[in-house]
């Protein structure tokens, strides 16, 4: 390439070679990348919730969860081996009554799965809630 080429290059900036237009863009979006670092952080300052806040309000429900879902396992299979086995039908009609009680349960244990994730969620939000005001407290 010859100097003449490189002059009429489109390199983005102006085509008088205006390098104090191209240098004001490019602080304008680096002071406004500056600002949105700034927002961020002091957003993280201003959270009242602690790491251990965040593990309770993510661990309290997901464990009351499994729990709760695994007693209301052996709850329905203590009651469908009680009265399953008094029943002596045809493979056939077995095999239909498996298929629903398995609908059943599946119907059930979601709806039960969702009334304790809800009140494990709020019963967390309540904890995290008492210890962030014992904190305030403290500090004061």
């Amino acid at each position: 390439m010859n100097k003449q080429t490189m002059d009429t290059q489109d390199d983005g900036f102006d085509a008088g070679g205006d390098w104090s237009a191209s240098a004001d863009a490019l602080v304008h979006r680096l002071e406004t990348f500056n600002d949105k670092v700034a927002a961020m952080q002091q957003e993280r300052i201003d959270d009242p919730d602690t790491v251990g806040d965040k593990i309770i309000r993510m661990a309290l429900p997901a464990i009351a969860g499994l729990v709760a879902g695994k007693i209301f396992e052996t709850i329905w299979n203590a009651g469908v081996a009680r009265h399953g086995g008094a029943n002596k039908e045809t493979e056939e009609d077995s095999h239909s009554q498996g298929l629903m009680m398995s609908l059943l349960f599946a119907a059930v244990s979601s709806a039960f799965g969702a009334v304790i994730s809800q009140l494990s969620d709020r019963g967390s939000q309540h904890l995290v809630s008492r210890l962030q005001h014992r904190r305030e407290a403290k500090q004061r």
